[in-house]
């Protein structure tokens, strides 16, 4: 399978970028280019090496470990136009070969309606594999050292509730996430009631 996307990192025992021990991906190609970025040399499309079956390979074989709770697609941003089929066919493979035994986080520096308002079936189909979303631009004059997972408090974090083929965001607010056990290595995915 042909991926055309490039990355800059693999950062295996990943503690920072979601619950628990994480596989991250960090992808390169970015629009965004905000300022004060911490990774501004994965704007580059170009950036670092080519992602390939045997890079997707790689990775599943780490996640094989169980003392992994999840894999992480960060920036760059995974949903970068020319990322994005890529990257659906990543979170598809990790998802496959892992069910519930491994959750997916996704940072992108867009704003969760301007994604909706694509209504792009990649993206879409994208969403029904990815189990939290971490979204919006880093804005500098709001670093937020103190609010998990997140560089500035204007990015929002929202659950993806997957449910019949239909998924619902459930925004979680800074003072709930560690009310909601994200904080103690929850990576659990997110299944609505409905399909329990």
């Amino acid at each position: 399978m042909e991926y055309n996307m490039h990355y800059g990192l693999i950062k295996y025992v990943d503690m920072l970028d979601g619950p628990g021990l994480r596989v991250t991906l960090f992808v390169s190609g970015c629009d965004n280019k905000c300022k004060g970025c911490h990774n501004p040399e994965s704007w580059d499309p170009n950036f670092g090496k080519e992602f390939t079956e045997e890079t997707l390979t790689e990775i599943v074989k780490e996640l094989q470990n169980n003392y992994y709770k999840g894999f992480t697609l960060c920036g760059g941003d995974p949903l970068y136009p020319a990322n994005r089929q890529a990257v659906c066919n990543i979170a598809r493979t990790i998802k496959a070969c892992f069910g519930d035994s491994r959750s997916i986080w996704m940072y992108t520096g867009y704003a969760l309606e301007e994604v909706q308002s694509w209504n792009d079936p990649v993206v879409n189909e994208l969403f029904d594999y990815v189990d939290v979303v971490l979204e919006g631009p880093f804005i500098e004059s709001l670093k937020s050292p103190d609010k998990p997972w997140v560089g500035s408090s204007n990015q929002r974090m929202f659950e993806i509730l997957h449910c019949k083929g239909n998924n619902t965001f459930k925004f979680v607010e800074n003072e709930n996430i560690t009310k909601s056990g994200y904080l103690n290595n929850n990576a659990q995915t997110n299944t609505c009631s409905c399909c329990s």
